[in-house]
């Protein structure tokens, strides 16, 4: 399965398949985006530019991630991960 990564330090979004944990590019912590392959794909250029335009604020990207919990085989999506 495919799903959507974002890298803080290369600004870049990366479509990777599973739950990856560090950049292929420079091998900083990624963050699991809640957007699907699907609905990334169906944006036009100038959507996806504004999406990671937002990706770039850390308060919009707090609500657009997903916290993967390998343990509980769910994603907690735009909210606080619960421990």
């Amino acid at each position: 399965m495919m799903y959507m990564h974002f890298c803080k330090r290369c600004n870049r979004i990366h479509i990777l398949n599973g739950h990856k944990i560090n950049c292929p590019g420079c091998s900083e912590t990624l963050v699991e985006l809640a957007i699907s392959f699907h609905e990334f794909s169906d944006m036009n250029a100038q959507q996806r530019a504004d999406y990671q335009t937002r990706l770039g604020d850390e308060q919009q990207l707090a609500q657009l991630q997903c916290v993967y919990r390998a343990g509980h085989y769910r994603k907690n999506c735009g909210q606080t991960p619960v421990l």
